[in-house]
């Protein structure tokens, strides 16, 4: 999963960013609301973490923005406020969800967890395919009943790739959806963390690459190598 942060306390955006990669969640950062629409135009986030007070084009201006693309991208409004009538407004505007300051961060992984579940056309949050089993809350993952520990990054990746249930993942999208916009575009990193992965699911090898096209899991099993 990859968000973008749109929020103008410095403090609190590198807070909520540093607590989201812990969660294995890629995110990036705007810190006003034209920041906030390049970065949108830009990137494919699954989801929006909305501050409604930010300089330049306000949160309520960015929410009719992402509702004006039609991209169904959910929308997690953060406010200070907590008075009804405020929250009333936010969801009239198009948010998916609303987040009272203070909160906690644990909250708020789970809320993202489950507007992104309902975005995947209510997926189930344990997820089941060619004999892996993977809980997307508890970020617990089993072969064949054998629990297998995993990276961070190696979780979102296998995340990304069993959402597909077989299809094939560019190495591109794949660093679009687990990695933020830091990232090296020509960077190795996305075959060294298949690879680490690969190891870890252990043999019959599960992910399979497909030459010049990208990486699946492979629901017959005996992947090639790559």
């Amino acid at each position: 999963m990859r968000v973008l942060i749109v929020e103008d306390e410095p403090y609190l955006a590198e807070a909520i960013r540093d607590g989201l990669r812990l969660a294995a969640i890629a995110a990036d950062i705007a810190g006003d609301g034209n920041i906030a629409q390049e970065l949108l135009d830009l990137n494919p986030y699954d989801i929006v973490v909305l501050d409604r007070d930010i300089p330049g084009p306000s949160g309520d201006e960015i929410a009719k923005f992402i509702v004006g693309s039609g991209s169904g991208m959910p929308i997690l409004m953060l406010t200070a406020a907590d008075r009804l009538d405020d929250k009333a407004s936010g969801f009239e505007l198009g948010a998916d969800d609303y987040l009272t300051k203070p909160f906690a961060l644990q909250e708020l992984v789970l809320r993202l967890r489950a507007l992104n579940r309902r975005r995947a056309h209510n997926r189930p949050p344990v997820r089941e395919l060619a004999g892996l089993r993977l809980d997307v809350f508890r970020r617990e993952v089993y072969r064949d009943g054998r629990y297998i520990a995993l990276t961070r990054k190696q979780f979102a990746v296998l995340e990304v790739l069993v959402a597909t249930e077989g299809g094939i993942v560019s190495a591109e999208e794949l660093l679009e959806r687990a990695w933020d916009a830091h990232a090296d575009p020509f960077t190795n990193a996305v075959r060294i963390t298949v690879s680490g992965l690969r190891k870890r699911l252990g043999e019959p090898w599960l992910i399979a690459t497909v030459p010049g096209v990208g990486y699946r899991i492979d629901i017959n099993e005996g992947a090639e190598r790559g």
